[in-house]
């Protein structure tokens, strides 16, 4: 919890961090133990479809690419989906987006650079039995 607190902090102090990816939900994009690097969305404004954005959640912050901004009631609301995910995430209002990934480096855990490029069209379905394969390969071994 502390650890969250002090990125969300940084962000909303207009520092760019750097996390670890955990989990298969931007693969192949991003793969787990990349470093992602967050911006503080003020930055450049709003995002924009395609673009990968950090949302604020209650255990921490989740990486997923921006879908759709749908408007209800004079209020824009962002809608995001992990790559490999089957369905998009819950609607959010601005103030959840804490930042947008704008770099990525390489790890000794994962020498494969991330592909943080604006996508408007991922290839789910595939991406989604990729990550199923993953698993069951690793289940399997």
């Amino acid at each position: 919890m502390i650890i969250k607190n002090t990125g969300l902090t940084l962000l909303s102090e207009g520092k760019t961090i750097r996390i670890k990816a955990h989990g298969y939900s931007m693969y192949p994009c991003i793969k787990p133990g990349s470093l992602v690097l967050i911006e503080p969305i003020g930055f450049k404004g709003p995002p924009v479809p395609g673009e990968i954005i950090a949302i604020v959640r209650e255990n921490g912050l989740i990486i997923h690419r921006m879908t759709k901004i749908v408007i209800k009631n004079n209020v824009s609301m962002y809608i995001a989906r992990g790559d490999g995910n089957a369905f998009a995430d819950d609607p959010v209002k601005i103030d959840k987006i804490a930042g947008r990934i704008v770099g990525a480096e390489t790890t000794g855990e994962n020498p494969v650079r991330a592909d943080i490029r604006i996508n408007r069209r991922p290839k789910y379905f595939i991406n989604r039995i990729r990550v199923i394969g993953m698993h069951l390969w690793k289940k399997l071994r």
